[in-house]
């Protein structure tokens, strides 16, 4: 055949998180879906500071799916804290670069 090989690619955001409005407790998704070539690396970032998941701390209720979603187990509300509400952005890396996806806010409905 005559094709060319396939070149590496940079990574681009081809889904995109949306604002959520979740009940404490519940489990929630934020979707983010990145393409490049090799396939980029997903991290996703809470208020500016990076957030950990399963993958660092087996216990976290936060996971990265296989797509680079990040799915929360239940989202966690106390009187002390509501340590899954902010804005979150995905960031898709590869060697030739890396893409943002648009904010997404995650808001705990009323008490």
């Amino acid at each position: 055949g005559s094709h060319a090989p396939l070149e590496d690619t940079a990574p681009r955001i081809v889904e995109h998180p949306t604002d959520l409005l979740v009940s404490k407790g519940e489990p929630a998704t934020l979707s983010c879906k990145a393409e490049g070539r090799p396939p980029p690396a997903v991290e996703w970032y809470k208020d500016g500071e990076r957030v950990e998941t399963d993958r660092e701390d087996p216990r976290s209720h936060r996971t990265l799916l296989p797509g680079g979603s990040l799915f929360f187990l239940r989202i966690l509300h106390g009187r002390r804290g509501k340590p899954d509400e902010g804005v979150y952005v995905c960031v898709a890396r590869n060697y030739l670069g890396e893409a943002t996806s648009r904010n997404a806010s995650l808001e705990v409905a009323g008490e």
